[in-house]
């Protein structure tokens, strides 16, 4: 066994430690962007790395590009943070506009079609082996959680308030997904996620009314 498929057994379910690090990353990303601390992104870089091994052990193509994607964003939302609070500005959040609320439902939908398309053309997805229908909805969440995750960092790094809800549409697919794929602290996780998305969505909107009514010095994350 070689050390990317390392890990052990709790109550008869195999657990593999790149799985479990790296969901403790994802999880302490998920607390560290309540809080906007920078930190969010290298924590994020991180736990992709791990979890695009752990993907790629068990073969879901899907989520292994998801998390490289994660890894690029990563970068993306750092730069973009530091962008925004220079010269010891706060970094603000806001709801997306209208223009980038329509544009990032169109994405969605179009961006999971075509990425479907290409998976189950190009055999990316373990759903392309799986015999249809039932193969064609598995290649379809697969990709759609991997068009959805890219969203919705990308909103994270704008700072939108969004982003929480563009997770809780990704969450609802990727519970179900991550169960039936063996890799059960993902399951988990991403239930937890649910809850942690919930608050995180409160906290931000809050504060963005709360900005919004007293005018402080922010900065806008682009």
């Amino acid at each position: 066994m070689s050390w990317a498929d390392a890990g052990f057994e709790v109550f008869g379910a195999f657990v593999r430690w790149t799985d479990l690090i790296g969901n403790i990353a994802a999880l302490s990303t998920v607390l560290l962007a309540m809080r906007k601390s920078l930190w969010t992104w290298p924590v994020q870089f991180t736990g992709a790395v791990l979890l695009f091994i752990a993907s790629i052990s068990v073969h879901i193509t899907g989520n292994a590009l998801k998390q490289a994607l994660f890894g690029a964003l990563a970068i993306y939302g750092w730069w973009a943070w530091r962008r925004g609070t220079q010269g010891g500005a706060r970094l603000a959040v806001r709801p997306a506009t209208f223009r980038e609320r329509t544009g990032y439902i169109a994405a969605m939908l179009l961006g999971t079609a075509l990425v479907g398309v290409l998976f189950y053309a190009a055999d990316l997805s373990w759903g392309a082996k799986v015999p249809l229908p039932e193969g064609g909805f598995l290649v379809a969440a697969d990709a759609y959680i991997f068009v959805g995750s890219a969203v919705a960092t990308w909103a994270q790094g704008r700072a939108l308030v969004d982003f929480w809800i563009i997770w809780v549409a990704v969450d609802l697919v990727g519970v179900p997904l991550a169960f039936s794929s063996g890799l059960v602290v993902s399951g988990a996780v991403y239930g937890v996620f649910f809850l942690l998305v919930v608050i995180g969505f409160v906290k931000w909107l809050k504060e963005y009314r709360t900005t919004r009514e007293t005018s402080p010095q922010v900065a806008v994350a682009s």
